[in-house]
């Protein structure tokens, strides 16, 4: 789980330095910030395509069409990352962000408390000391998307 967070930190400071050079000294921090958001939701969106089967043990198990849902939120990360990039379409892309980080809290949670391990796909995972770390990075993301493309 550290990998998304250090996508995010590492593309905003490289982000910031290219702004720094080649805006004589000036730094556009919003704009960094969406781009490194940005590479993070490209970033986390492959896993919904090369660790399908860990992501469909994350859901409910009376839930139907779980290969389609997770391949439904690869798509939306995707989408985000493409909105985040455009002034245009910063904004609401930033509130739906918002609204699809909290509504996927609930998989985490459930993830962390069934012991699942995505890149496996089996029950060998960290467990709930997994939540320590990833509702604060939630809510990190949340604000992330708040200060930046809000």
């Amino acid at each position: 789980m550290m990998k998304p967070l250090f996508v995010l930190l590492s593309t905003f400071a490289l982000s910031c330095m290219l702004s720094y050079y080649t805006k004589n000294g000036l730094v556009n921090y919003r704009l960094s910030g969406c781009i490194a958001l940005a590479v993070m939701m490209a970033f986390t969106s492959v896993a919904h395509f090369v660790f399908w089967r860990g992501m469909m043990l994350m859901l409910p198990k009376f839930m139907p069409c779980k290969k389609e849902i997770v391949y439904l939120t690869g798509v939306i990360e995707l989408l985000a990352a493409a909105g985040l990039l455009f002034s245009a379409t910063r904004t609401i892309t930033g509130i739906w962000l918002i609204v699809f980080f909290v509504t996927i809290m609930p998989a985490n949670i459930t993830a962390a408390r069934q012991r699942v391990n995505l890149e496996k796909a089996d029950y060998t995972g960290s467990g709930i000391q997994y939540l320590w770390f990833r509702i604060p990075l939630q809510l990190l993301f949340i604000g992330w998307v708040y200060w930046f493309a809000l």
